[in-house]
């Protein structure tokens, strides 16, 4: 399988599944959730990456052990033996058969099958680099992060091959110097309360596009109290207005959107012509 995020983004719009698909027993962040997110047809996984106090690298939130596995001290304290020792908690809170996979694991697991988006990159980008490089898996990988000019010397000495997005607000300031610099710039991702906000707008979108560059947005939640794409998510699609929830981020000409509902939204937007690209 080929893997080019641009070429696969003038198909059609790439559906990424934030930590899997989770539910029933099977928890976030963990092989069987990220299998069912590729049996409802997510193009891209998305995984969060922390590190045992013995610098292994593993498959979880940062700071989400009270929720996910009840438990009040936090791996980077940790052995490794106590990791191994730890299982995830269900929605029910009762404990499953699911520990952590280590990194190694998980890209080779999923190595030559789909797309994967490395969240948490930039808390241990050398560690991570060197693991994906060691695996030989760079072409299936992207990475975001805030914009900061840290973020991009480190780019530059570290890996400047590795796709990289990074993650704005209202506005996209650093595009210019991005395509200037020695960094495999693919796009970015835009964050925005308002349609009428720079980054939502169809010019900017248009302007990104005649660049050779790619917009990612967002139908998941972290606080309903703060909406990532001014409404445009999966509760409100899940609610009753799929097409708002779904079918606005297709039909405005994003090239990504991340759900918690990979298959519910691949079917809508396959049914109403909207999923592939014209």
């Amino acid at each position: 399988m080929k893997f080019d995020l641009r070429e696969t983004a003038r198909d059609h719009i790439i559906v990424t599944a934030h930590r899997g698909t989770p539910g029933g027993n099977i928890p976030c962040n963990t092989i069987p959730a990220y299998e069912a997110a590729l049996l409802q047809g997510a193009d891209m996984l998305e995984i969060d990456v922390t590190m045992s106090g013995e610098g292994t690298l593993y498959i979880f939130h940062p700071g989400m052990e009270p929720h996910h596995l009840n438990c009040k001290k936090m791996i980077p304290q940790m052995t490794d033996a106590e990791v191994r020792e730890l299982r995830y908690h269900n929605f029910d809170t009762v404990p499953t058969q699911f520990g952590l996979h280590t990194l190694d694991d998980l890209l080779e697991h999923f190595k030559g099958r789909c797309y994967i988006n490395v969240d948490k990159f930039i808390d241990h980008p050398v560690e991570i680099y060197q693991t994906l490089k060691r695996h030989n898996i760079l072409d299936q990988i992207l990475v975001k992060s805030a914009p900061t000019p840290t973020v991009f010397r480190m780019l530059e000495e570290l890996a400047p091959e590795l796709p990289y997005i990074p993650i704005v607000c209202f506005k996209h300031e650093c595009h210019e110097e991005l395509l200037r610099r020695n960094i495999n710039y693919l796009g970015v991702e835009v964050i925005f309360y308002s349609e009428e906000d720079e980054v939502a707008r169809p010019e900017f979108l248009a302007r990104m596009h005649r660049e050779n560059t790619l917009v990612w947005a967002n139908a998941i939640i972290y606080n309903y109290k703060e909406q990532l794409s001014a409404g445009h998510s999966d509760d409100t699609a899940i609610g009753g207005n799929p097409e708002f929830g779904w079918g606005w981020h297709a039909r405005h000409g994003f090239d990504f959107m991340q759900t918690d509902w990979p298959g519910m939204a691949i079917q809508y937007l396959k049914q109403n012509g909207i999923y592939y690209k014209k």
